[in-house]
């Protein structure tokens, strides 16, 4: 067996663990042992058999062609981004072990560009740490502050929780957002520590991460109920920083007319006089 994190057998294994035989159209019969698809019946859908299935799950063979991944990718019912996760994971060759990557910087140009926002906006690194962030952004969640991790918070920290009314749906985005962001790059000792972390801290992030859901991180509707101004609805758009290794400009803007407009505005009104008193 090849040495390294058997990345692409994990994945088959977890996503092949969530597809009901219904929804492949296998009749059920009896008490079933095992959650989801045996690894029979992925085979025999995928048009392969099932000792090559076996030495995929069990990290004997970490090459297959892109026609069996495509394959394996219908059966298990992927989407687009899972589906090009899948294919890289295939694509990926053994490596040694990476040193801790450098500290990531933020351009200045885009730490300025921050600062003036008249909308909330951070810069985000690859593993979801804040490299920076404006007032306004602040004054929406007091966690939104430089040397802070959006994981970390969003799971661990109770007040940071109560900002989001679909919590459950907010931290399954996160996550699966999260491992696209990563990709295959899982031998740096960062992510190892962060993940090792959240999964003994957090049982939603352990049994989140387990389901190996890929999902890209862009612009999406989020919800915040506010302890000063109340519920906001606002778009958040993120926007890749060219020249650097994966970090993302991170804006929120509501719509405008709306009723979130006013309330955001009330808060960046509110930043304006503290700052004149």
């Amino acid at each position: 067996m090849t040495d390294g994190p058997n990345l692409l057998g994990d994945y088959v294994r977890a996503r092949r663990e969530l597809v009901t035989p219904e929804q492949v159209g296998i009749p059920v019969m009896g008490v079933r042992r095992v959650p989801g698809l045996r690894r029979e019946e992925v085979a025999m859908l995928a048009g392969i058999s099932v000792d090559y299935y076996l030495r995929l799950e069990q990290g004997r063979d970490r090459n297959p062609s892109a026609q069996v991944l495509e394959s394996l990718a219908r059966v298990l019912r992927l989407d687009d981004d899972a589906t090009a996760y899948l294919l890289r994971l295939g694509a990926d060759k053994p490596r040694r072990r990476q040193r801790r990557r450098p500290k990531e910087t933020v351009p200045p140009g885009i730490a300025n560009l921050v600062t003036m926002l008249p909308l909330p906006a951070t810069v985000e690194g690859r593993y979801f740490d804040v490299l920076a962030a404006n007032a306004l952004a602040t004054a929406l969640s007091p966690r939104l502050v430089a040397g802070a991790n959006r994981l970390r918070d969003v799971f661990l920290d109770p007040a940071e929780q109560a900002l989001y009314p679909d919590w459950e749906n907010a931290t399954a985005g996160m996550v699966a957002g999260f491992r696209e962001s990563v990709g295959t790059d899982t031998d740096d000792p960062r992510f190892i520590e962060l993940v090792g972390e959240l999964c003994l801290a957090s049982p939603r992030f352990s049994r989140l991460w387990a389901r190996h859901d890929v999902e890209a991180c862009e612009g999406a509707p989020k919800h915040i109920d506010h302890p000063q101004v109340g519920g906001l609805r606002l778009n958040r758009e993120r926007l890749a920083i060219g020249g650097t290794a994966g970090q993302m400009l991170v804006v929120y803007h509501p719509d405008p007319g709306t009723d979130s407009a006013d309330r955001l505005g009330l808060l960046a009104s509110a930043i304006q006089m503290s700052v004149r008193t």
